[in-house]
């Protein structure tokens, strides 16, 4: 029995031999996925559900998931979960995607549903040690460099600690992160800089806000070279901007919302008399004369940042575009408890 066309469920269960298929069709049942019996069509059912789920239970042997997915391997950052069950629901092992996948926490729900056991082998698990990853993501963090946030995994792993330093409040840490006040020692460094002269693996909170002004018909291209240039300029990390803000005139500008779109960024839209009420920015009578305020880029940047932002980087004029920056006080306090 196929999955229809349109994929309706979590996950895809795929399976070959005739005790695997009724495995298979219990556990897409349990799991609330869509079942799919490959004999005969195995290369070809793993190639389509690959791209369509993000979690893959395959019930027959690991040798045989090993080399069927082989050439579509990318990184644990994209590809999809993937777990092994044996046709009697014994074992569940999380074979790929442990972590930001959910292919750990699927295995418990295949072995939860199968009376079987789940296989986890991912180090932080096994040794009770904070899984990076996980952390990261559920802070909102963006890892800046992947190789070295790897190698931090790894030193966790080696030395059962990491030393952590944060230009922005965090919640409480877990035992095996320390907090220091010493930046030359950290392991991770959570900045929204640029800043590789430490070693350590960047990691870059959401709290820039980048307030835009433009001419209308300003194209998306325009802006994003405006952006860019600005983080380059002062050495800001594009992963570190968390939304963009502007005046209510521009909510039709298709440039601006378009580079939104492509960069999966939100805006702020505010009136002229919001705009003006902003004390300590600076203004210009050629912009109140266009559009009412006194000044857009700066402060939609720091009225969109909230209480206690400070302007990081005050206007900028580039080929048709203004930008400011205002950085958030407290990015994670959502997470603060």
């Amino acid at each position: 029995m196929a999955a229809e066309a349109s994929k309706r469920g979590t996950c895809a269960v795929l399976a070959l031999t005739q005790g695997g298929c009724d495995l298979g069709q219990r556990l897409a049942g349990a799991l609330g996925g869509d079942f799919f019996a490959c004999k005969g069509r195995l290369h070809e059912v793993f190639t389509q559900v690959w791209r369509e789920y993000r979690q893959i239970v395959c019930i027959m042997a690991t040798g045989i998931v090993v080399r069927t997915i082989a050439p579509l391997l990318e990184d644990k950052y994209r590809d999809p979960a993937i777990v092994v069950c044996d046709e009697q629901g014994r074992f569940a092992i999380s074979l790929i995607s442990g972590h930001l996948g959910g292919a750990n926490s699927l295995a418990e729900r295949v072995a939860a549903a199968s009376g079987g056991r789940a296989v986890l082998t991912t180090a932080s698990d096994v040794l009770g040690l904070t899984a990076l990853d996980l952390w990261c993501r559920d802070l909102g963090l963006r890892v800046g460099d992947k190789s070295a946030f790897t190698s931090a995994m790894g030193r966790l792993v080696d030395q059962g600690s990491l030393a952590v330093w944060s230009g922005c409040p965090l919640p409480p840490l877990p035992p095996d992160l320390q907090l220091t006040t010493d930046r030359e020692a950290a392991d991770l460094l959570i900045t929204a800089r640029i800043d590789d002269a430490t070693g350590a693996a960047l990691l870059h909170p959401p709290s820039l806000v980048f307030g835009i002004g433009c001419n209308r018909g300003t194209p998306a291209t325009a802006i994003a070279r405006a952006v860019a240039a600005t983080c380059a300029q002062h050495q800001l990390a594009p992963e570190a901007i968390a939304r963009l803000a502007s005046i209510d005139l521009k909510q039709d500008e298709q440039g601006l919302l378009e580079f939104a779109r492509r960069q999966d960024l939100d805006i702020d839209f505010f009136t002229s008399n919001q705009l003006n009420r902003v004390e300590g920015v600076g203004a210009s009578p050629v912009v109140e004369r266009a559009t009412g305020a006194k000044a857009v880029a700066e402060p939609a940047a720091l009225l969109s940042a909230g209480p206690g932002s400070t302007l990081l980087v005050g206007k900028m004029k580039w080929t048709d575009v203004t930008t400011a920056v205002a950085e958030m006080r407290d990015p994670l306090g959502r997470k603060v408890v």
